[in-house]
């Protein structure tokens, strides 16, 4: 997909569905091989992973830490982050899966060295993370590539996201940002959907929503409210060991949602104003038209005294009641029918 093609898409519609694979493949190229399989067979646009560089995540201390979560990965929070990550290799062969399926491949980068190795893989759109948001060195880095990027907005205040805007304004670069609530899984009324249209307001670029909800109503909401992106996490099995599975979608749940968000579209309609051929059946059955209240003779002059108004609707309408009071019949007209312009001398 080319980066033309998707900033067009993005503006036009319809909404650009993510399925998010996100951390859920557990480091198996088997196991994101078959998410992308599921995302293509949901309807899904596109599927997106990430991509971190784990020497640069954190401090030492804080890597090399204890940590017991999911044993099968590893026993420090470094060795849970490298066993999750995939390298070159195994990402051309993700990448390539998802070309075969007609999949836009898409992936976050969460720091320079990553964006350097996505540039390797000619990533075409970047995906940066909530927490990413504040990370300025970051920002500049990707900024001046001025390839589309996909900015999400949670934890983040205005003066934050003014500064990220800022910057990719300035280079040029595409920019559209998602509204989302960083709280796992999100309250249902803590998800402030009204920012889709503040964000939209301030900043006059497209915006989408990337959401963390149990089920997935507030994305229906949000594509109601004018999201042109989504974003959902999903998963092949919510039991899986792991850090996401369990607050993301089941297969069957994300093909739910696909097909959920394209009836929202179809109900959404283009804002245009016109009388479906549908509505034309009941507007001809109970609109009023023109009708005789007694018998009129030929030669007489119509007047309101002779008219009243009555269904069906496909007679002469009441708006155009001026244009045949005071013209004269050219037949008799029995009492109580529609009165018609062929009823009229020429």
């Amino acid at each position: 997909m080319s980066q033309d093609f998707f900033t067009k898409r993005l503006q036009q519609g319809p909404v650009y569905i993510i399925a998010e694979a996100g951390l859920n493949h557990n480091g198996s190229v088997a196991i994101a091989k078959q998410m992308i399989d599921v995302a293509a067979k949901a309807g899904a646009d596109g599927v997106k992973f990430q991509k971190r560089t784990v020497d640069t995540l954190a401090i030492g201390s804080v890597l090399d830490a204890q940590d017991d979560r999911f044993p099968k990965f590893g026993n420090t929070y470094r060795k849970v982050r490298e066993h999750i990550e995939f390298n070159r290799d195994e990402y051309i062969e993700i990448q390539a899966h998802c070309k075969k399926l007609g999949m836009d491949f898409l992936c976050t980068a969460f720091d320079p060295p990553a964006v350097d190795f996505l540039q390797e893989l000619d990533l075409q759109i970047f995906k940066l993370a909530s927490h990413s948001l504040t990370n300025l060195e970051l920002l500049h880095y990707l900024a001046p590539l001025q390839k589309p990027v996909i900015l999400s907005t949670g934890m983040a205040q205005w003066d934050e996201i003014d500064r990220a805007v800022a910057i990719f304004k300035k280079a040029g670069t595409p920019l559209f940002l998602l509204h989302c609530v960083s709280a796992y899984p999100t309250p249902i009324d803590q998800h402030n959907l009204a920012m889709l249209d503040k964000l939209k307001q301030r900043y006059n670029i497209p915006v989408g929503y990337s959401g963390h909800e149990i089920g997935f109503q507030p994305t229906l909401a949000a594509v109601a409210l004018g999201a042109c992106i989504v974003e959902r996490h999903y998963t092949l099995d919510k039991s899986m060991v792991g850090f996401d599975h369990k607050m993301s979608l089941d297969p069957q749940e994300l093909t739910a949602m696909v097909e959920n968000i394209r009836a929202v579209e179809s109900m959404i309609g283009d804002g245009e104003k016109m009388v479906s051929e549908q509505e034309m059946i009941t507007r001809n059955k109970y609109h009023v038209s023109m009708a005789s209240v007694t018998a009129i003779t030929a030669g007489s002059v119509l007047t309101k005294e002779m008219i009243t108004w009555r269904n069906p609707g496909n007679g002469i309408p009441s708006k155009d009641a001026d244009k045949w009071l005071g013209r004269t019949l050219a037949q008799n007209v029995a009492g109580d029918v529609l009165i018609t312009p062929d009823m009229f001398e020429k």
